[in-house]
């Protein structure tokens, strides 16, 4: 199964996935680690650290913003240069793919004394940036982007205060707000949601020492002189894990442990979303490492019935739509997403790359402005068909789960773009399928 240097894999059916499983380190957490020890007093350590494409693309512009890392397998020791310690780069910091390096960096550069350029690939050079190019102007920032996307440059300057109310439930944006706050002039700097979304800066600026205010929807920080150092264990992706709990779930016989999950709630509403259809998952060992609640998982295979996912539950599951599509798809009836117009402006346009990939295998799905339409079947879809993972790394491990629950097997295109998240994604599902 393994795609090696090749476009395409073939991925056969399988009878169950059984197992042991550690999933790489939290890739939202091994993002904000770099960034923040880069602008710690000192020097900051972190085990488990997610190494991927999209990390180590921040562990370079880290790096050429004058910070020095060492990653060492899955441990990475950050030397930082303080609060307002970063240089001038000779060029444009190049944030290949990773859209939380590109909408949170600026957050900090934007109380660093110099002009900053950040530019990204294709597929990122097609999000929208003014999202956060806009609450940085209103605080005194200048910021510049290309018809709303990168490539965009940003240039330090006193900074105010601001109450930003975000349109969108977005970590990113958020992030980048509270990030700036940090530099302001007086405080509180406050990032206002609709609904609430991923926590992990908010609970890393406290355990580095930042004043922090929190409520439901809202978060507020006040100016620091500086962060302390911090020392941690980053937890497992969720993310990571979640293509193997549904492998699990869908597969007859299947018994999967996953071991050292990050459980952090503004991040696992799959797991209360699969458990309501049905799921049988259970948590053991709990425990909080460096401010982050984990488990262990133990996943058996279960019959599903269908359920709907609202606007106040999808910023806790976006990364998971698409395999939630393909779970609905082999559930008892009719299942609905509605409110994730931002899948949209994901990698690829992930309601119609998630249609493009299943409805060829037999999943009868719909689309709409917002989401889809899933009427399921309660037996394996057909599969036989391609799948092209369109260069996004969510689709890809999608392709490949499909082809294991499937009938006939798929053709996946694309495969290697796994890597962006999950280098060794095909050789752990390779370990863990029983044929």
């Amino acid at each position: 199964m393994s795609p090696g240097g090749t476009r395409a894999v073939r991925v056969e059916p399988a009878a169950a996935v059984r197992g042991d499983l550690a999933v790489p380190g939290d890739k939202s957490i091994s993002h904000r680690a770099l960034l923040l020890g880069a602008v710690a007093d000192g020097e900051s350590a972190f085990d488990g650290f997610g190494v991927s494409k999209d990390t180590l693309s921040t562990a370079a512009a880290v790096r050429a913003l004058g910070a020095g890392v060492e990653v060492e397998g899955e441990r990475v020791r950050v030397e930082g240069l303080g609060l307002r310690g970063l240089r001038e780069p000779a060029g444009p910091l190049d944030c290949g793919n990773a859209g939380t390096l590109m909408r949170l960096l600026p957050g900090i550069l934007a109380g660093q004394e110099g002009r900053f350029g950040l530019v990204g690939d294709e597929s990122l050079s097609s999000r929208p940036m003014e999202r956060v190019a806009e609450p940085l102007r209103a605080m005194g920032a200048r910021v510049e982007t290309t018809d709303g996307h990168a490539p965009l440059a940003v240039e330090g300057g006193a900074l105010e205060p601001v109450r930003w109310e975000l349109p969108v439930a977005s970590a990113q944006v958020k992030s980048c707000v509270l990030l700036a706050g940090l530099y302001a002039r007086s405080g509180p700097t406050v990032a206002v949601e609709p609904h609430p979304s991923r926590d992990h800066t908010e609970r890393m600026l406290e355990a580095m020492g930042a004043r922090m205010r929190r409520k439901p929807g809202e978060a507020a920080v006040w100016p620091a002189e500086r962060l302390r150092p911090l020392s941690a264990a980053i937890p497992g992706d969720f993310s990571s894990a979640a293509p193997f709990v549904v492998a699990a779930t869908l597969l007859a016989e299947s018994e999967l442990r996953l071991h050292g999950v990050g459980i952090n709630p503004t991040r696992t509403g799959f797991l209360a979303v699969l458990e309501r259809m049905g799921a049988r998952i259970a948590h053991f060992n709990r425990r909080v490492e460096g401010g982050e609640p984990v488990a262990d998982l133990e996943v058996e295979s279960a019959e599903l019935v269908a359920t709907e996912v609202g606007p106040e539950e999808v910023p806790s599951l976006v990364d998971e739509l698409p395999l939630f599509a393909l779970a609905a798809g082999m559930a008892r009836g009719e299942s609905v997403v509605r409110g994730a117009a931002e899948l949209r402006v994901k990698e690829s346009d992930r309601v119609e790359t998630v249609k493009d990939a299943l409805k060829p295998l037999g999943i009868r799905i719909e689309t709409r402005n917002d989401g889809f339409r899933v009427r399921g079947v309660p037996s394996r879809p057909k599969g036989g068909g391609v799948v092209d993972a369109a260069g996004d790394h969510r689709i890809a491990m999608l392709g490949a789960i499909a082809g294991l629950v499937s009938r006939e097997g798929v053709e996946l295109e694309g495969a290697e773009t796994a890597a962006v998240s999950f280098p060794d994604f095909f050789a752990m599902l390779d370990i863990l399928s029983v044929r």
